[in-house]
């Protein structure tokens, strides 16, 4: 257990004083197979005057902690044991489940996460055995030492008190000493839920935010990797404008519900069946007489090169394709079209799959010489529309400085005049989180170099949040402390 304050390993000996400043600026050691750590003696007086001085105070305040963890402690113990109730009956162990997730970070680990946790657990810990040694100070109670332990592979930190003075203190002064790191990472908590409140004010004389998502890293393993940079802005999905993160997790996880759900899937010779999510776009006639001339050049049953099949969407139903007469599959290759996605993305949308259409309605609004049309695709992929700009390139800059003048137009409607639009083709299951995005970007592209501050900011309160919170609810647990 990290923070195991309030013990002392010595028994039987007189209350301690003060130590002399000789004794104060000692360090010692001890080392064993299993166990190794490092005392330190320099902060007992500070501490001590710290806690002693404002003794009336700090009393209050850590009784406020006493009353919280009681509380808590309490409250998971009812968890704990429902959750066991539930592991042998219904429940299946889901209620307590955020206990060991307290730690989940929704970024990739790189270098740079991983200073963030090892500096956000060391400032944990901290904060949590000083709330032990300034509530000891507060009862009278002399910090002997601060310890920094290895037990075999688990770091962490002890405040070492003496021990016949605990037994002398009465029963709610100890609980104060003993609630008091709880009661610290509770804090510490609030303070970082309370600046990432504020982080949107703070940011604002140097950052946007609300209009888009700028991509902080995208890495080679992401299914992303071929459609993002460094430095895009993600404006919409589906159609539908991004204003945060958690508007993009939801759209790609919703689009991950969606995925096709078919048995078979037209692959070479093969005869396939697939039901479509229903998003579909209106394609001129022309467009469909040059597709099938694809499939006579071709003379095979699938797309060539990094064409998507398309069938046409039925106004009444859902479009189903289904075939299993292997002598029929020429007849079914004639209802199926070949066709550019990047192309076929600037086209009017039909179709009941988007975005704020219900599953009953069905909008097939095209032209006289226009046909509905909706990808078709493999079992478990999902076609997701994502619109992005790269405000800060070249290109852009320049557009956008033609636009400033006041006898220039912008024909596009988007929010940006460098905006286009991608489809990605694929299982969506770690595409969400396979991006590392921030909700801010820079006013000018002149402090593009402090792109990453936010980014940085954001992760290091997300991640001392969780490692707080962690240690507070493992103090909490039965037995701890």
């Amino acid at each position: 257990m990290v923070g195991g304050g309030g013990r002392s390993r010595r028994r039987g000996r007189a209350p301690a004083a003060l130590l002399s400043s000789a004794a104060a600026n000692r360090t010692d050691h001890s080392l064993s197979c299993w166990y190794c750590d490092y005392k330190i003696y320099a902060c007992n007086d500070m501490i001590f005057n710290l806690g002693s001085k404002h003794a009336r105070y700090t009393r209050a305040w850590f009784s406020i902690g006493v009353y919280f963890s009681l509380v808590a402690l309490v409250g998971i113990s009812l968890l704990l044991l429902w959750d066991s109730i539930g592991a042998f009956h219904v429940r299946g162990g889901s209620i307590s489940a955020w206990l060991p997730n307290l730690l989940a970070s929704s970024f990739s680990v790189s270098i740079m996460d991983t200073l963030i946790i090892i500096a956000s657990t060391i400032l944990s810990i901290a904060f949590h055995e000083f709330g032990h040694a300034v509530a000891a100070a507060s009862e009278g109670v002399q910090m002997e030492y601060v310890a920094i332990f290895i037990a075999g592979l688990f770091p962490g930190a002890l405040v070492a008190l003496n021990y016949d003075l605990l037994e002398n203190l009465p029963l709610f002064s100890v609980l104060r000493i003993y609630c008091a790191g709880i009661w610290h990472n509770v804090m510490l908590c609030a303070a970082c839920l309370l600046m990432a409140l504020l982080l949107p004010v703070v940011l604002y004389p140097l950052y946007m935010s609300g209009d888009g998502l700028t991509v902080m890293g995208v890495p080679q393993v992401s299914p992303l990797s071929g459609y993002l940079s460094v430095h895009d802005v993600i404006l919409s999905v589906d159609g539908l404008n991004i204003r945060g993160t958690d508007d993009w997790m939801k759209m790609l996880d919703q689009g991950t519900i969606e995925k096709i759900s078919s048995r078979e899937f037209l692959g070479g010779s093969q005869s396939y069946g697939a039901t479509t999510s229903g998003k579909g776009y209106c394609v001129p006639n022309s467009w469909l007489d040059a597709s099938k001339n694809l499939w006579q050049i071709n003379d095979k049953l699938a797309c060539p090169d990094e064409l998507i099949v398309f069938g046409k969407f039925t106004c009444n139903s859902s479009t189903t394709f289904s075939e299993t007469d292997r002598g029929s599959e020429k007849k079914e290759a004639e209802s199926k079209y070949c066709l550019i996605a990047k192309d076929i993305v600037k086209l009017k949308k039909c179709g009941n799959g988007w975005w704020g259409t219900k599953d009953d309605e069905s909008n097939c609004t095209c032209l006289e010489d226009e046909y509905c049309l909706v990808p078709v695709l493999a079992p478990g992929f999902s076609w997701i529309e994502i619109s992005y700009a790269r405000p800060y390139s070249l290109e852009c800059l320049k557009q956008e400085g033609n636009l400033s003048s006041p006898h220039a137009t912008n024909n596009n409607n988007g929010p940006s005049p460098c905006a286009e639009t991608f489809v990605y083709v694929g299982d969506l299951s770690s595409a969400p989180r396979s991006v590392k995005l921030s909700p801010y970007r820079p006013r000018w592209a002149l402090f593009l170099f402090i792109a990453d501050v936010p980014y940085f900011l954001e992760n290091s309160l997300s991640c001392l949040l969780h490692v707080s919170a962690a240690l507070a609810a493992v103090n909490c647990l039965p037995g701890q402390e």
